[in-house]
């Protein structure tokens, strides 16, 4: 009896013993340490996220889990309490997603706070201040892993059916094709080059034509020089003759015609002249016979 005695203590010591270096270490854990309490809510699946499951802000372990449960008014609707530092402050702008830890499979609240709220986010478990859980990247490319297998599978059909037979027939045909191509370009480059080579002596046969081009030029801009001289000195001759032809009308022809009519009348007075001397010579030394002309008469004077 003494001996199941002893036992009894015995076992009633250490379980004691355990529960308090248990309180100890858990109160050495928290000493000094104040914490808030914040709810994360989601309608999303939280697989792998457990009960004491670090809490990060901006990559800095800030916190913990406290425990995962359904909204009791909302089922659909899943609560994860979570403790946070107490000198870490949230704006509203403030979410949250899960990240993997490394290849174990489970899951941790990886917090984000995009600056769109400045406003501070109070602790408690207000349904107004829950920090709500958005899908993270590696979420949205499992979401979307139905859609890019489906897209995947239908390219694989098209290009099943774009290498059947006849057209890898014909894309065999279109290879063979090219290579004929290759080697006719081939052909015309070295063509080109032995064309590129005789192209330094045509520059120079260019160049010596562009010298007689330029020496034709200087001679006809000397012609022309010469054409427009005798052009000038043309108008100052047609100038010339102008003035002359004006003079003519103005001063010579009437002189001419004073001088012509003065002619005329001494033609007649000759011939009057030469008829008297015709008619009656013995005129040339008596002087001329008056009587003999009558009133109007030429040599007709009369008697006083």
């Amino acid at each position: 009896m003494g001996r199941d005695k002893h036992a009894l203590m015995t076992g009633l010591f250490l379980l004691i013993f355990v529960l308090g270096i248990t309180a100890i270490v858990y109160w050495i854990g928290h000493f000094e340490r104040q914490r808030n309490v914040y709810v994360v809510s989601t309608r999303k699946s939280v697989s792998g996220l457990n009960p004491e499951s670090t809490v990060f802000y901006r990559g800095i372990a800030v916190g913990k889990v406290i425990n995962i449960r359904f909204d009791p008014t909302d089922s659909s609707l899943i609560l994860v309490p979570i403790e946070v530092d107490k000198n870490i402050q949230f704006t509203k702008g403030v979410f949250a997603t899960l990240r993997l830890k490394g290849v174990t499979g489970l899951t941790q609240i990886q917090l984000e706070d995009s600056g769109a709220l400045p406003a501070l986010l109070l602790p408690g478990y207000n349904p107004l201040t829950r920090i709500p859980l958005v899908p993270s990247m590696t979420d949205k490319l499992m979401s979307s892993g139905e859609e890019i297998l489906h897209k995947a599978d239908h390219l694989m059909v098209r290009l099943s059916a774009l290498l059947n037979n006849e057209n890898s027939k014909n894309i065999g045909d279109i290879l063979e094709n090219l290579n004929t191509l290759t080697k006719k370009f081939a052909s015309l480059q070295n063509s080109l080059d032995k064309a590129l080579a005789g192209v330094p002596a045509l520059t120079v046969e260019a160049q010596k034509t562009m010298l007689q081009i330029n020496t034709l030029t200087q001679e006809l801009q000397a012609v022309s020089h010469e054409v427009q001289s005798l052009s000038s000195e043309a108008g100052q001759f047609v100038t010339t003759g102008d003035a002359a032809a004006d003079m003519l009308l103005k001063n010579t022809l009437p002189k001419v015609n004073t001088l012509l009519t003065e002619l005329q009348a001494t033609a007649q007075q000759v011939k009057r002249t030469a008829a008297l001397f015709d008619n009656n010579p013995q005129a040339l030394i008596v002087g001329p016979d008056y009587h003999n002309s009558g009133p109007g008469e030429p040599g007709y004077k009369e008697l006083k």
